[in-house]
């Protein structure tokens, strides 16, 4: 199946060289994760309360005027999050859904079992928890995620359809259908506290949801 506070400053000196406080572009991009990967850790362990920039600099070692600098406030720091996701998500899923090869119910379980783990991921479900209290971020996530995604999987509904092996005219009501089928109320029931279920019952969950949506969408000749 394919995949896809106190007040006071960091101890450490700020970001950069010493003398010109650059970073090589391999170097700051490395440095830019880091500093992310330090945000979604706060935003874990202390949920939207206690995203204080001061206290994500001390997390990731750097100094506040970096993360102003970059980001230009808490919001910013957690739009970026979002956006690395959609972008390492959408990364999957093109290269899933473009290769003609990878039989279609593979790549759609593919796609599914990763939408399930990136929902069910600590991270992801704090930074929904955050996105609640913030409709510039709720507006941000569903256009990085649901908005980004859907028009992807969509066009390969269509391609299915177009070939034959499903038969579903309708491509966003399609991807609608398998999108409820994969999430159902997972998400929600997390969000409101559920323990998320581990590995092997996401990737049971997915091949499910791909299998009811087959046998919903077969062509006519097909139905049983």
């Amino acid at each position: 199946m394919v995949r896809f506070l106190s007040s006071e400053e960091p101890a450490t000196p700020p970001d950069g060289d010493m003398s010109t406080g650059r970073l090589r572009a391999d170097d700051r991009a490395d440095r830019r994760d880091a500093i992310l990967d330090a945000a979604r850790e706060q935003l874990i362990d202390h949920g939207p309360a206690a995203r204080s920039m001061l206290a994500v600099a001390k997390r990731a070692n750097a100094s506040k005027e970096t993360l102003y600098s970059w980001f230009g406030n808490k919001d910013g720091v957690l739009t970026a999050l979002i956006e690395r996701n959609a972008d390492r998500t959408m990364e999957r899923i093109k290269t899933a859904m473009d290769d003609l090869d990878i039989d279609p119910r593979d790549a759609l379980a593919g796609f599914a079992a990763g939408l399930l783990a990136l929902l069910t991921a600590e991270g992801s479900v704090a930074l929904n928890r955050a996105a609640m209290s913030s409709p510039a971020l709720a507006s941000r996530l569903l256009d990085s995620g649901r908005f980004r995604v859907g028009p992807i999987v969509e066009g390969y509904l269509g391609d299915l359809h177009g070939r034959g092996v499903i038969d579903a005219d309708d491509a966003p009501a399609a991807f609608e259908l398998l999108y409820g089928l994969i999430v159902r109320d997972l998400q929600i029931r997390i969000l409101l506290g559920e323990p998320a279920p581990d590995v092997e019952q996401l990737e049971r969950r997915a091949h499910e949801a791909v299998d009811q949506f087959f046998r919903l969408c077969a062509p006519t000749d097909r139905r049983r």
